[in-house]
């Protein structure tokens, strides 16, 4: 049976304020545990044994399927219901945090970390939409702002907070955390979320499978070629059976009457522009923080704690400018503030690499940081008000789901291809020989920055925006551009 789109939620749930607060610590959850693990494997090793290849897995397992079930969670949330799918994300993200901690050994950990991804692909993409729903569309760029803002800081800090909780505690920490928020999110979002739904067509299973297949291939190929080689046989037909089921899903949403990722969307310069934007963001991002974290502690010698409060000024800004950001989003407009974010974010990489050396001074390193900090704060909330209002309302979910799978891709693509320049020019068998390699790769990461405030660009000015095949809903637009 047909279920009719409900873009707003209801009194009696109400309340845009808890709205954020729930989708924020769910989105800080799901965004923290990419990076998080990264400082905890030397302890993860010595507690459950394992080769390098398994302790690469605990990180890897989480990635691949959280990337690959981005979009049939939105979907799924769009046909079933957002708030229960939602509910049903963060019950499983939860379960297999506490199954991680508990993990007796390397592989029970590895499964755990996989399902945790499953419950995270659920969860993510729905934040977005049911915060959408519940907030005023004159107040969004603000509420998307402090929403940016915690889960920009969940990525960035991922190797202080595993870092820090390993160092003072125990690694089963960085998984026990997840718990007790998980169970104090569970009623509240029962309690204060309203319910909302797509398009209500029945759920799209060749597009579905197409896509999860695809995005398995791509990113299980981008997961494993810095470690196997890139001209390994499982390597290169993981990439190309991955590229092909991706043509073919292209090729199928063009033609099916309702599909998961009506390729209709890409027609909108906006829509577009802020997802090519967004996947290069994350590719330099992730790549960088990927790099200098290591950099930070192996060169200069801090511990995980000391590295990750050195890097507050990267880290920690987007808790102070986001909202600020999402402010003049409103004012001005998305596109403005997205391009000249990325700039500075490019500005701030490329001075970084022209001052990493093995005995670089913080003092000289700051301006780096801080600029890439206000760069990475002034990103997140004006392109997540892009995203949802370049699309209809009822096609906010699926919007979402597409938007945090090409993130997610961008970031795996950008460890791996970071990873991959540092390794042809340097490696771990020096201060200098390390040093050698994160230079060309900064360098990299940074014009890979540069070329995403360029397709930002691209987005139209500030107008309204009429959807191919949609101007029957044209009054469900909101503006856009900038």
């Amino acid at each position: 049976m047909s279920q009719q789109p409900q873009a707003a939620p209801t009194a009696r749930r109400g309340g845009a304020v808890w709205a954020l607060v729930i989708t924020s610590a769910a989105g800080f959850m799901a965004a923290l545990d990419n990076l998080v693990v990264t400082t905890a494997l030397p302890s993860i090793r010595d507690d459950l044994g394992g080769a390098l290849h398994d302790l690469e897995w605990t990180v890897s397992a989480y990635t691949l399927t959280f990337a690959v079930l981005l979009m049939t969670g939105a979907a799924l949330g769009d046909r079933f219901g957002r708030r229960r799918l939602f509910l049903t994300g963060l019950t499983i993200f939860t379960g297999a945090s506490a199954a991680a901690a508990l993990a007796p050994g390397i592989d029970s950990l590895i499964a755990a970390r996989a399902v945790q991804g499953v419950g995270a692909a659920i969860m993510m993409p729905l934040t977005l939409t049911l915060l959408t729903a519940a907030v005023p569309v004159a107040r969004r760029g603000m509420a998307y702002g402090i929403w940016g803002a915690v889960n920009g800081l969940a990525v960035a800090s991922g190797p202080l907070i595993g870092g820090s909780l390993t160092e003072h505690i125990s690694w089963q920490w960085i998984f026990w955390l997840n718990v007790p928020l998980g169970v104090a999110l569970l009623p509240l979002a029962r309690l204060r979320l309203a319910e909302s739904h797509g398009t209500g067509a029945r759920l799209d299973i060749p597009g579905t499978l197409l896509a999860s297949g695809g995005l398995f291939g791509i990113v299980y190929g981008l997961v494993r070629g810095p470690s196997d080689g890139w001209t390994d046989s499982v390597v290169l037909l993981a990439l190309f059976t991955g590229a092909a089921l991706l043509a073919a899903f292209i090729l199928y949403s063009t033609r099916a009457k309702n599909p998961m990722l009506p390729m209709r969307l890409f027609r909108s310069r906006a829509f577009s522009g802020i997802n090519a934007a967004s996947l290069l963001m994350f590719l330099g991002m992730f790549g960088s923080i990927f790099l200098l974290s290591q950099y930070m502690q192996g060169v200069l010698g801090y511990s995980p704690t000391e590295a990750g409060l050195r890097m507050l000024p990267w880290t920690g800004m987007p808790m102070l400018v986001a909202p600020i950001a999402g402010i003049l989003s409103d004012r001005i407009g998305g596109r403005p503030v997205v391009a000249t974010g990325l700039f500075f974010q490019a500005a701030g990489l490329a001075y970084m690499a022209s001052v990493v050396t093995v005995d670089a001074s913080y003092s000289a390193q700051l301006p780096g940081l801080i600029l890439s900090g206000i760069g990475m704060a002034l990103f997140f909330a004006p392109a997540s008000n892009l995203v949802m209002s370049s699309v209809l309302p009822k096609e906010q979910g699926i919007a979402s789901g597409a938007n945090n799978a090409l993130r997610e891709v961008g970031g795996a693509l950008g460890i791996a291809v970071m990873a991959s320049i540092f390794s042809s020019q340097g490696g771990y068998d020096s201060g200098q020989s390390f040093v050698d390699g994160l230079r060309p790769a900064l360098v990299t990461g940074a014009a890979v920055v540069a070329l995403a405030g360029v397709a930002a660009l691209l987005i139209p000015s500030r107008k309204r925006v009429v959807l191919p095949e949609a101007s029957e809903e044209v009054r469900a637009l909101e503006t856009v551009g900038g």
